[in-house]
């Protein structure tokens, strides 16, 4: 009734016992290391660069001193360690955070939905995010990123069980389509309330104009370690579904006769879904097409198995967003780009591309 093998699995009868073999052997084994060797070079590369480029030009004899230096009564030094230690090292820790999280986190919106073109926003997180932000400074007068940032992240995990709790009622309950349906919904409905909120209060629309460009600037380490927290426990559930997820990719039929609790798996993957999205975009504000571009790259490199494409889609994202956020330093120089705007420039080229792609294969 099944072929013998599906990407990689091996179906004993229509029993709940499978197992799994490369698909491939030595020689694409090797591949992958070297690439995810190769992506973790690049990553580091990435970080080293993020901290000795800005809009002051440091030799890396003054960067090492910044590193590792205490503020002194030298007023140069004092001047170069506070723009190393409290600028350029936290943006860069929430480059690579905000960048594992959205990759990561576009991988399984993909793996879940069967949809090529998911990306994180594709839960609401983005425009729940935006809602809480500009709600808050109406509501309190919020005007300091470190108190919205919070109700952003709720708004985004709001958001999120409410698409979840959408999709998961009526008779297309637990269907992918489902969830993409009712993620446009809420979506919608969240951008136009965000809209209506901003237009009717100047505070709350200067912050949305910031909140909207998204940016891995301006946020400090009692940020950082609680986002990084909700990072590290959204990965944590997204690598116990990793194999379920291969099982949903063949379907939920086949997935339910192998003995995978379809409705338990997805709860656990919207859940690490909606952790990883809502801290980054809590952080740094939403980065459309990251995690997008991020899931297509790593499947082209390790191919359809989500524990290889995973990990790749984390260092891919981590290494695209420091890149992307070294970049918006260096074009406008002195001034500089937010990593939102540099990450979108490069990510619509890429979706159009892609779905030119699609279309001329069709073709």
């Amino acid at each position: 009734m099944f072929p013998r093998w599906i990407n990689g699995i091996t179906f004993v009868g229509m029993g709940t016992t499978v197992k799994t073999r490369p698909t491939s052997g030595t020689p694409a084994r090797v591949r992958r290391l070297a690439g995810l060797a190769t992506l973790v070079g690049v990553l580091m590369v990435a970080g080293v660069a993020s901290v000795a480029v800005g809009a002051r030009a440091l030799s890396p004899a003054e960067v090492w001193h910044g590193l590792f230096a205490e503020p002194g009564p030298d007023q140069r030094l004092t001047e170069i360690t506070l723009i190393v230690q409290t600028v350029r090292v936290p943006r860069t820790v929430l480059a690579i955070v905000a960048g594992v999280a959205l990759g990561v986190g576009g991988a399984l919106v993909q793996g879940y939905t069967r949809n090529p073109i998911a990306d994180t926003g594709l839960l609401g997180v983005n425009s729940g995010a935006s809602f809480a932000v500009v709600s808050v400074i109406l509501l309190f007068g919020l005007a300091n990123p470190y108190q919205y940032i919070w109700f952003a992240f709720l708004g985004a995990a709001a958001a999120g069980v409410v698409v979840f709790g959408l999709s998961s009622i009526g008779r297309g309950a637990g269907n992918p389509l489902t969830l993409v349906l009712a993620g446009q919904g809420v979506t919608v409905f969240l951008a136009a309330m965000t809209t209506a909120v901003a237009l009717s209060d100047q505070a709350s629309l200067n912050a949305l104009r910031f909140w909207n460009a998204g940016s891995v600037a301006g946020v400090g380490f009692d940020v950082i370690w609680p986002v990084t927290a909700f990072v590290v426990a959204g990965l944590a559930l997204a690598l116990t579904t990793l194999p379920a997820i291969n099982l949903l990719n063949l379907g939920d039929d086949v997935a339910r006769g192998l003995g995978v609790n379809i409705a338990l798996s997805r709860t656990v993957g919207i859940v690490a879904i909606t952790l990883l999205a809502g801290a980054a975009t809590a952080a740094c504000g939403p980065i459309a097409f990251l995690g997008l571009m991020v899931a297509h790259i790593a499947r082209y490199l390790t191919g359809p198995d989500y524990r290889r494409l995973v990990p790749y889609a984390g260092l891919l994202g981590a290494a695209i967003m420091l890149i992307c956020d070294i970049v918006g330093r260096v074009v406008t120089r002195p001034g500089e780009l937010p990593t939102g705007i540099v990450v979108a420039l490069l990510g619509a080229p890429f979706f159009a591309a892609l779905v030119w792609r699609g279309k001329f294969k069709k073709a």
